[in-house]
């Protein structure tokens, strides 16, 4: 058995809760990363024995655009920062997986300067997909290239190139050496070469003692991707869809079916990383038509055949809500003292202790036993031995009776209930749920928890302000709202304020500008960022 096998993760968009601006302007080091400190401890007591976090490494805007592989990100500190992040995550027991973004690169990547700079004659040329000297980009490149998702600001590796293979390896070997890494999460894992994944689950299985390759996959057969021969395990995103819509269309069916087929092919061995939201993403607590149902949902999300993640923030029930062309308002900053009294993160810890405390959540046989609509019951059974799980989505309570024998534990609610003549009769309260123990099982004392979930409206502080002195922001020009960026003038021979300007005209065709949005574009004086970013609309 494997550390992943017990796992319970905590997801953190690193650029977005330090607060960093969103345009990397290459200057000097801010330590941003060490602020999260103190939050290796709230992921500690909420049960989390793992960690997702990135992307981590240098990279133009948003971090999926990586220039350098092995460099921190300099909005959010230096490598030694990072070794010491990773170092109190493991005094802490917490296992830490990086972001590996190893589909493309950004425009500043070392290897695609180089094609920009000698073209024909690069050595780098097939280290990318069908480079065309005889094309062209918005850019004015001189040559075009695929990408990813229609955006030339992310340039398109071969997999299939053995150097490119080589250098891949070479980069998860360093992160590995230099930071003791536990694991790779594979951004657009669905969009990856097969044989490049085979590749590296050949380097997962020799670098380090059960290293987790965990890949981005939406749609299809996960089996294709989670297997012996390439990775581990695989985004749920089928059952993040039936966990929320199950419970607005008081519709359990879908929930239970999707479970069925998920495994049909894989049984519970096949470990999918579950998970209700994250940094692409609606909050969950956005997403619930009812808040009450705050409670059901993640004790499926903990009880299910699986591996269990809570997005940063979601604990304490944040709202976010997907704007378009922005991921902004999912990725906020948190100061984690505003938090202190939240009634919700004491449910998810209590969920926490409860998985880490009953090992057949992490490994018992699934079995469906009563389904309707508004009510589903079922069992994770291992060695002989069955915990019962019963949700409810309506907003009455429910008495359901199933076959079993002996004495169970709500582990939520601390009440025993007895079977008589073989029958164990449960009550589901309302908009709720619970766990029932074998009491013959020894898995630890779990204290009652007062289930209280704010309906409708959630006892939570605004997003923080992100502190002055981790903004870096410069005062804007008096006139720079009222003037105009000069028409027809190359984006070169603009200045930074009519770069600004343009900049803010262009996010304005695409929808609201929030005042971040603003700050976020005034703060940035730097006249060659600001030209990326100008160009990165399309």
């Amino acid at each position: 058995m494997a550390w992943y096998d017990e796992a319970i993760f905590y997801h953190i968009y690193p650029l977005g809760l330090t607060g960093a601006p969103k345009v990397n302007s290459y200057s000097e080091p801010v330590h941003r990363l060490n602020t999260l400190l103190p939050w290796t401890k709230h992921i500690k007591k909420l049960g989390c024995n793992a960690l997702y976090i990135g992307p981590l490494f240098e990279s133009v805007g948003h971090g999926y655009e990586t220039t350098d592989y092995k460099k921190l990100d300099s909005r959010l500190g230096t490598n030694d920062d990072l070794k010491a992040f990773v170092n109190e995550c493991h005094r802490q027991d917490i296992k830490v997986v990086f972001d590996g973004v190893f589909n493309h690169v950004g425009r500043d990547f070392f290897a695609f300067k180089d094609i920009q700079k000698n073209r024909e004659n690069s050595r780098y040329r097939d280290w990318f997909c069908n480079v065309n000297f005889w094309g062209n980009n918005e850019y004015n490149d001189g040559f075009s290239y695929d990408n990813w998702g229609g955006y030339n600001l992310l340039v398109k590796l071969n997999q299939r190139s053995r150097e490119v293979k080589d250098y891949i390896c070479d980069v998860i070997r360093y992160w590995v050496e230099q930071f003791d890494v536990d694991g790779t999460r594979l951004d657009a894992a669905d969009v990856l070469d097969f044989d490049f994944m085979k590749d590296l689950r050949h380097l997962a299985n020799v670098i380090k003692p059960d290293f987790w390759l965990m890949g981005e996959v939406i749609h299809g057969d996960y089996n294709r991707w989670a297997n012996e021969g390439t990775l581990h395990s695989v985004t749920n995103y089928h059952l993040h869809k039936s966990l929320y819509s199950g419970h607005n269309d008081h519709n359990y069916f879908e929930i239970a079916h999707t479970v069925k087929r998920l495994y049909a092919l894989g049984g519970t061995g096949l470990k999918l990383y579950n998970f209700v939201d994250n940094h692409d993403v609606e909050r969950i607590y956005t997403k619930l038509s009812d808040k009450g149902h705050f409670l059901p949902v993640h004790i499926l999300l903990y009880t299910l055949p699986g591996i269990p993640s809570i997005y940063y923030g979601s604990e304490f029930g944040i709202e976010g809500k997907k704007e378009r062309f922005s991921d902004d308002s999912l990725r906020p900053y948190i100061n984690l003292d505003d938090y202190k009294d939240n009634t919700l993160k004491e449910i998810i810890s209590a969920l926490g202790k409860i998985r880490r405390q009953t090992k057949a959540l992490s490994y018992g046989d699934y079995k469906e036993l009563i389904l309707t609509n508004r009510q589903y019951v079922f069992s994770r059974t291992l060695n002989d031995k069955s915990v019962i799980v019963g949700v409810s989505n309506d907003g009455c309570d429910a008495q359901v009776a199933i076959p079993a024998s002996g004495e169970y534990k709500g582990a939520l609610s601390g009440e025993k209930v007895l079977a008589i003549n073989g029958q164990l009769t449960l009550n589901i309260k309302g908009n709720s749920g619970e766990i029932w123990i074998p009491t013959d099982i020894d898995s630890g004392n779990f204290a009652p928890v007062k289930i209280q979930v704010p309906s409708p409206v959630i006892e939570q502080k605004q997003v923080a302000e992100i502190p002055k002195e981790q903004q870096e922001v410069t005062e804007a020009p008096k006139n720079e709202i009222a003037s105009k960026a000069a028409a027809n003038i190359p984006y070169e021979e603009m200045t930074a304020q009519q770069l600004q300007l343009a900049i803010l005209n262009r996010m304005a065709q695409n929808g609201p500008v929030t005042d971040q949005m603003k700050k976020d574009v005034i703060s940035n004086t730097h006249h060659n960022s600001l030209i990326n970013w100008i160009k990165s609309f399309r």
